[in-house]
Parts: C-alpha cells; structure tokens; sequence
C-alpha cells in the first residue's frame, strides 16, 4: 500500500472521532458565522509570480523538520513577505494540528490555505470555522461527483480550492469539476520523487482563465526562474523556507530569480 492510500484510510477514522467531539451540525453553524476572511484566489491574482509560504513540522518523505516548530513566530516571519501561507493540519504523518490555523489567522492578515486529506465536507466547515481561506482538494483522492461537491460547497462558503493534480487525467478532472484554481504537484505521492518539469507538462495545458500554481519541490532562485518561464502563476514552497533562518529574505530571492 502507498502511503497516500495509507494516510486516507487513516483519515477516514479520524473524522468519524472529530464528528463525535463536534457534530457536523454544530460544525457547519460555526463556519457560516466566521467572516472577514481574505480572498487566497485575489492573492494568486496579482502580477508576477505569487508566493505561498508553508508551515509544516514533518513531512513523511523527509521526517521532522522543524524540532521546534515555532508556528506562530514562523508566521510572523511570513507577515510582508509572502502571499499566502499555507498550514498543515494532518496530525500522524505530518505532525500539523487543525487549531493552528485559528491561531495563525489572528496574527496575520494574509489568506490561509489548509493543506491537509480533505475527504469529507465535514473538514471543509471545519477548515471556514477554523478560519482558512481556501482548502487544498487532491483530485487523485476523490471521485469526480466529491470533486464538483466539494468546490461547490468551499465556493458557497466564501473560501477557495486549490485542486491539486499530478498528471494530465487529473487535470481534465478537475476541469470539468469547476476547478478555478490549480495546483500542479511535483512531487510523486506515491514514491516521493521529484520533477519540475512535471508543472511544464501539465501547466501547458491549463485554460488561460484558471489560475495554476506550482507545488513542491522549489528550491533555489534558478528552480524559481524555471517555474517563471512556464504557465505558474505562483508557487508554494514548503520545505525551503521552513529551513531557511530568514524567510523575508528568501522569499527576496525568490521573487528577483
């Protein structure tokens, strides 16, 4: 079994314990009462290349990162210097906790991507309630009528999708699921392996009316300057930055390459 399907299952079990703690019902109140929350899709919008900064403790391909994961002080330091940030909340495998995004979203004003296995729309009321801006939905975990569904329900709620795809039969999925954001991973999921290249293939094919974003595997400013010359209209960059003593910095480079 590969991991993403290891982790899905996981997550499966997780939801119905959360369910139990809040039931959907009271979940669903709580995200139609949160407001004043930023546009992820105006974020991505912008001229030049937009950034999405990632605060993540661990990862299973490279195992903790960050022994001392200072999120908040980490998201200060993202405060000026990126577009968006993008929190991870799975809990096993990638040590992230759902209550980081409340607790981020009062110390910064820019918009929050949740990135976590998002597999029922009980954790899309869960990510407004908790004050996200947008959800990452990963096309290779759902059937196309969850797909549609679920970029309905974020859309009804005011938040964004950020539909990830892997290969081009991802990408048409997407697509004809109302997809207005794409996020173009680079990273195999299923060995881990890594290849830019793959944002070329793929974003090539991307309608010029929908935004496309290049994930994993951004590096250094001449990995940056690549992804300029292809149809990104921005990048997220995870483990670089979580890395880096100065994030401002970075994120400097990044937008000169």
């Amino acid at each position: 079994m590969n991991i993403l399907k290891k982790i899905v299952i996981d997550k499966l079990g997780y939801i119905e314990m959360q369910k139990k703690i809040v039931c959907e019902m009271e979940m669903m109140k709580a995200a139609k009462d949160v407001t004043c929350i930023p546009s992820f899709k105006t974020a991505m919008s912008k001229e030049g290349l937009s950034i999405i900064g990632e605060i993540k403790k661990a990862s299973p391909s490279k195992g903790i990162i960050d022994p001392e994961f200072k999120y908040l002080e980490i998201a200060k330091e993202y405060n000026g210097c990126v577009d968006a940030v993008s929190v991870l909340t799975e809990e096993e495998y990638f040590m992230g906790k759902p209550e980081y995004i409340t607790q981020i979203h009062k110390s910064m004003k820019i918009p929050i991507l949740r990135k976590d296995f998002i597999i029922d729309s009980y954790q899309i009321f869960e990510s407004r309630a908790l004050g996200a801006s947008a959800v990452l939905l990963i096309t290779s975990i759902l059937d196309s009528v969850k797909l549609r569904n679920f970029i309905e329900l974020t859309d009804a709620l005011g938040m964004d999708s950020l539909v990830e795809v892997h290969n081009e039969a991802d990408l048409y999925r997407a697509l004809r699921a109302g997809a207005e954001i794409i996020g173009i991973n680079n990273r195999n999921l299923e060995d881990f392996s890594v290849d830019l290249q793959n944002t070329a293939k793929i974003g090539a094919l991307v309608p010029d009316n929908i935004l496309c974003i290049s994930e994993s595997g951004i590096k250094t400013k001449e990995d940056v300057a690549f992804i300029k010359n292809t149809r990104a209209d921005g990048i997220l960059v995870g483990e670089s930055f979580m890395l880096s003593s100065n994030k401002p910095e970075l994120a400097e480079v990044f937008r000169n390459a």
